[in-house]
């Protein structure tokens, strides 16, 4: 990702935190020199991640043993007005994102593939755990001829944590505090105006 240093994050705690709180992931590839895009959650398991996909998406033939993929993770974001801070700024914008270039490894026994659903699930559903997904539900069984696991293999990390780092303390805390108030707000606004 582009510079400045200082926007930089290259500690891997910080973009597991990051894989783990905003699972929700863009996988990338290319095939026949156009891109592939699907959005799927991903979770993070002993510098792997792991993944499932609906044989029918197009970018599934290309999660095969030694593809290339970019995958993104995308933490909050938010635009951050000069108003906020106690010093003269421009308008700019604050985000986290996490790049992981890597190759795939098709997992294909069923077994595994159950147990990897079922485990997603518990993870997705923590901390309450209202719903847990059993190994005897018929439907998780009839659906598993449907969908393709898959593990990517990290080759690089590389995150950007752009925080108003080179502001003063006092300004950071505040872009801190607004990024805060402007996702939940702007969640709240974007669903009353469609849905």
């Amino acid at each position: 990702m582009y510079p400045p240093k200082q926007h930089q994050d290259d500690n891997k705690d910080h973009l597991i935190e990051v894989i783990k709180t905003y699972p929700l992931a863009t996988l990338i590839s290319v095939a026949n020199n156009k891109p592939l895009i699907t959005h799927l959650p991903l979770i993070y398991e002993q510098g792997k991640l792991i993944g499932h996909i609906d044989k029918f998406n197009p970018q599934a033939a290309h999660l095969a043993d030694g593809k290339s993929i970019t995958v993104l993770f995308s933490g909050p974001q938010c635009y951050i007005s000069p108003s906020i801070y106690s010093t003269t700024q421009l308008p700019t914008w604050n985000y986290i994102k996490v790049h992981i270039e890597g190759t795939v490894e098709a997992i294909l026994s069923k077994a595994a593939l159950k147990q990897s659903l079922i485990s997603m699930t518990a993870f997705l559903e923590a901390p309450e755990h209202k719903y847990v997904l059993e190994a005897d539900n018929p439907r998780l069984d009839k659906n598993l001829e449907y969908i393709s696991m898959f593990e990517i293999n990290m080759m690089s990390w590389e995150g950007k944590f752009k925080l108003s780092q080179d502001k003063k303390p006092s300004d950071i805390e505040s872009a801190r505090a607004e990024l805060i108030r402007a996702n939940q707000e702007s969640v709240k606004t974007f669903l009353e105006k469609v849905f």
